[in-house]
């Protein structure tokens, strides 16, 4: 009998071919100047094995244009409520992403576990460790899932700042009389030097790194 872990979904045949359709759009938008997208520091996701990809999140729209980024595939771990949208949760279950319930410590767990699949696999994980959504303004101390993951399976973080998609699609609360879609304001996706856990022995100090590394990613972008 064969013990080995089923491929995750999100690794398999069906979701590269909905990959590659998906991007081929998203660049196609890109090269037509539908938002000024500037992505620096690309190369430094490595091209074959497994990596954890941790950027802030100030918008709706950070996902797409992260994932339309990497030129790898990439499962990102997403709030649950995505898959109950029309279009939207067809999309997410096809790609395999993985829901997770906030706040809900059994959900929390199960998605930590596909994460783990997906990275012995040697895929690409997305998290956002402040594990919502940030308004200008506000603060979100980052959730210890991204370090803890990092250091139970050695796997490098490479750290990512994302700026201007805030500006693109702004809240309600934050747009006043503004526009509810700004495609004028431009976006900007800075990748860093992986960080290698094995330079850490805690978890906390580890995730404090990260967060002082993509708040200096942001301050290049500004």
């Amino acid at each position: 009998m064969n013990n080995e872990p089923r491929r995750p979904k999100g690794l398999g045949k069906r979701a590269w071919v909905t990959t590659q359709l998906v991007r081929r759009v998203l660049r196609t938008l890109a090269w037509s100047n539908i938002v000024n997208v500037t992505v620096i520091g690309r190369d430094r996701v490595p091209a074959a094995g497994p990596v954890i990809v941790a950027s802030n999140h100030i918008s709706m729209l950070d996902a797409v244009f992260l994932w339309g980024a990497l030129r790898r595939r990439a499962i990102a771990i997403a709030m649950a409520e995505l898959w109950s949208w029309p279009v939207v949760g067809w999309l997410v279950r096809r790609l395999g992403q993985i829901p997770v319930v906030r706040r809900d410590n059994e959900s929390g767990r199960a998605a930590t576990a596909q994460a783990e699949q997906i990275l012995r696999h040697n895929g690409v994980l997305i998290i956002y460790p402040e594990g919502r959504l940030v308004a200008p303004g506000e603060d979100e101390p980052y959730k210890p899932g991204v370090a803890k993951l990092a250091l139970a399976t050695g796997v490098p973080i490479i750290p990512v700042a994302t700026t201007g998609t805030d500006g693109v699609l702004p809240t309600r609360r934050t747009r006043g009389d503004g526009p509810a879609f700004n495609r004028r304001h431009p976006v900007t996706i800075h990748f860093g030097h992986p960080i290698n856990p094995a330079d850490f022995d805690d978890p906390d100090k580890l995730l404090e790194h990260l967060r002082h590394t993509i708040e200096d990613l942001r301050a290049q972008a500004l």
